[in-house]
């Protein structure tokens, strides 16, 4: 039994549940897909039978965000817990030396890549039942659409610093393609021009790539196996541990 949570990253797809957040459950991949997790999502999978956990998107503002603990519990039993795109690639690059599988590119940039912000991946979108739609642009892909713009000689590394300055300085939930080139317009001549070819979706590339894998790798769950510096690691069911379970 497989489970994915997703949402904005794979918004328009199969894979996303839209009516009211109910699960939509696809026989043919032996896959059940929920939306973005929150807090206890994970523990409640693990205790539902689940083997191989996807995680995606994840909720953070107005709930409890995925814990780290709840993670780890699903590893102590032995379920394959994969990360990508967005708040699977943080619990990823913060897990991946107890057994956590990060996949994709921005699970790179988090555990080996110098990035510390959780929320260069943030963005605003619209609920279940409209497909959780983005209707802004996460900091990641922004960067990732500059760095290959710049790689092919459409904008200086000066424009590459000022832009991504800029960008950042949109607040996540304003933050789009039209206020970026906005904001730079008067610094960077024909920005629009120069960076639309380059526009890269990273977040959604990451999230098909865990998909590949947990759809296509029949040894799924055997893939889990702690670094060599953490093998022997053991959960610890502490006091806050069993008020979660509750």
């Amino acid at each position: 039994m497989k489970i994915l949570f997703a949402g904005p990253s794979l918004s328009g797809t199969e894979f996303v549940p839209v009516r009211g957040g109910e699960d939509r459950v696809l026989p043919e991949h032996d896959l059940t897909c929920r939306g973005p997790a929150k807090c206890g999502d994970i523990t409640h999978a693990v205790d539902q039978g689940f083997r191989a956990i996807g995680l995606v998107d994840g909720r953070f503002e107005d709930v409890a965000a995925v814990w780290h603990k709840e993670i780890l519990y699903a590893l102590s039993r032995g379920v394959a817990v994969y990360g990508a795109a967005s708040m699977g690639a943080l619990r990823a690059a913060e897990c991946h030396p107890f057994g956590m599988i990060g996949i994709g590119e921005v699970f790179e940039r988090y555990a080996f890549g110098g990035l510390e912000d959780d929320a260069a991946v943030a963005q605003v979108h619209a609920p279940a039942e409209f497909g959780y739609i983005a209707f802004s642009e996460a900091m990641v892909t922004v960067d990732a659409s500059l760095d290959a713009a710049f790689a092919a000689g459409s904008i200086t590394a000066e424009e590459r610093q000022l832009i991504c300055i800029r960008a950042d300085g949109v607040f996540f939930k304003e933050r789009t393609w039209q206020r970026v080139f906005d904001a730079v317009s008067a610094e960077v001549d024909q920005a629009a021009d120069r960076l639309k070819p380059y526009i890269r979706n990273i977040k959604r590339q990451d999230a098909q790539s865990l998909l590949d894998v947990l759809l296509n790798n029949p040894d799924a769950v055997a893939l889990t196996k702690p670094a060599a510096d953490f093998a022997d690691w053991q959960f610890n069911e502490t006091s806050q541990w069993g008020k979660l379970r509750l």
